[in-house]
């Protein structure tokens, strides 16, 4: 049976970035719905490593964790500062996935989420050859730290991030080449890379069997999974321009889950986790009872 999980990040960012709920009332609520955990979002106002830098500040919310009753499924690390396509050093970012590193192993999670950070439009200056370089040689020597760790990388292919084209994907997982490194498998996401072509620059790339294709192709390499809708739309950023996928309670888009969910249901990740991501949904926090109903069922009849 697998367990499910929701992404913390959903009550600190975008809509609640004025109106953070605080991780302990998080876990009241996740533990009165039924909640198995919760994925941790590590950065303020939610735990983090610069907030915690002690290993007993650490132990101690393990031991809360406990207490609620509920795990961590992951952390996605706060890398989002750092640059990583842009630069010929990337030494600083890598710094930085070290204490995340450190610190996921301290709480015991097994999982630590990347993305490639910067916006797809840089392709146009640095040229493609130069970011699967930069990206895949940064994260060949972030895979081994967290191997060192204990941990396996998850890597978020997303609209809003460069190398967000299906081949841009495999590119990636053929060059880094490592059953320790694996992608993030968001049902949004997935919808609007391999339908839709969202910001992808140049001509898009879709797959005419859409999601179902696409995870056709990433079979063996899909580490983690996350479920959420889509409408075919980005989330609009504060100037009013596209910037990722909109993740929409389940039933408000457009997601066929009935073709997607048994192809996901047939995928080893490795873990029993399967966590639910609001991230950006303006009313995220009244919407979580009736996405874990949805996810209940989705387990209920596909896993």
């Amino acid at each position: 049976m697998k367990r499910i999980s929701i992404g913390s990040w959903a009550y600190t960012i975008g809509p609640y970035s004025d109106k953070p709920v605080d991780f302990d009332t998080v876990c009241v609520r996740l533990k009165e719905l039924g909640f198995d955990g919760v994925e941790l979002g590590g950065f303020p106002p939610h735990p983090n490593p610069d907030d915690l830098p002690d290993k007993s500040q650490r132990a101690d919310l393990v031991a809360k964790m406990d207490d609620y009753g509920l795990a961590f499924s992951g952390l996605a690390a706060n890398l989002w500062g750092e640059q990583l396509v842009n630069t010929d050093d990337q030494s600083k970012y890598i710094a930085e996935f070290t204490k995340n590193a450190e610190f996921c192993a301290d709480l015991g999670i097994k999982g630590i989420r990347v993305d490639t950070v910067q916006p797809p439009n840089l392709m146009i200056d640095i040229g493609y050859e130069t970011v699967v370089k930069r990206v895949t040689d940064t994260w060949k020597t972030c895979n081994q730290i967290a191997k060192d760790h204990g941990l396996y990388v998850t890597w978020e292919f997303e609209p809003g991030f460069i190398l967000n084209k299906p081949s841009d994907v495999m590119r990636v997982l053929d060059t880094v080449d490592d059953d320790n490194f694996g992608v993030l498998y968001d049902t949004s996401h997935g919808h609007m890379v391999s339908v839709i072509g969202a910001r992808q620059p140049g001509d898009p790339e879709t797959l005419p069997g859409g999601q179902v294709e696409f995870i056709e192709m990433l079979n063996g390499r899909i580490n983690h999974v996350h479920l959420i809708d889509s409408d075919n739309t980005c989330h609009k950023d504060e100037n009013g321009e596209d910037e990722t996928s909109m993740h929409l309670p389940f039933g408000k888009g457009v997601v066929d889950f009935e073709q997607v969910l048994p192809r996901l249901a047939a995928v080893d990740v490795g873990h029993d986790w399967l966590t639910i991501d609001l991230c950006f949904w303006p009313d995220a926090w009244e919407a979580t009872a009736e996405c874990k109903a949805a996810a209940d069922g989705f387990v209920q009849t596909y896993f």
